[in-house]
């Protein structure tokens, strides 16, 4: 039995020394593939008119965004404060820069720190100022054999592959290897 144990210790201590590096392209790839789209489509339906579109945001983006202080002034996006109009800027900005981020795999951790904060964010808007939190199936539920709760389940999922990026950086085919090897000098593993 310890012979298969050590068997088993060896070919997988060399699987994770020789495939380490591709774990956090994979996850990049994958964010990439599922979320890079879904997150630049929303980030669209926030620009508003002509060229400066992304200093203007449309009145959708304050619907999305503060769906119940938008209602309150009659969706008047005038009567909104600076605050507001900061939060939906930085927010349709966030929505275009961190995705690219990733990708590229410039400031990796940040971005994906960044992107774990906008899901909270858009999640605790879903649930509380869209009254997603007031539907079952919106909500989801853990260890309940159903895996399509918008945002318990998936979001759960988006989540970890952001925890994966932040715990392991963006892999060797990335802007911060790069830079960290051409300015900072350094050679990582």
């Amino acid at each position: 039995m310890t012979a298969l144990v050590n068997l088993h210790d060896m070919i997988f201590d060399a699987i994770e020394r020789g495939l380490s590096g591709l774990l956090p392209l994979l996850a990049r790839f994958v964010f990439a593939a599922v979320l890079l789209l879904y997150f630049w489509n929303s980030g669209v339906t926030k620009l508003g008119d002509g060229l400066f579109g992304f200093l203007v945001p449309s009145t959708g983006a304050y619907a999305q965004i503060f769906p119940k202080a938008f209602e309150a002034v009659g969706y008047d996006s005038s009567q909104l404060g600076v605050f507001h109009w900061l939060v939906v800027v930085a927010g349709t900005w966030a929505e275009f820069i961190l995705p690219l981020m990733i990708v590229l795999g410039l400031a990796t951790r940040l971005a994906a720190l960044g992107m774990i904060g906008f899901i909270a964010v858009q999640s605790l808007t879903d649930l509380y100022g869209h009254g997603g939190i007031e539907h079952a199936a919106t909500l989801g539920a853990w260890f309940d054999r159903m895996p399509d709760g918008v945002i318990l389940d998936q979001r759960a999922f988006w989540v970890f592959l952001l925890v994966v990026l932040v715990v392991k950086g963006a892999g060797a085919l990335s802007l911060d290897r790069v830079l960290s090897r051409t300015v900072l000098g350094r050679v990582e593993d």
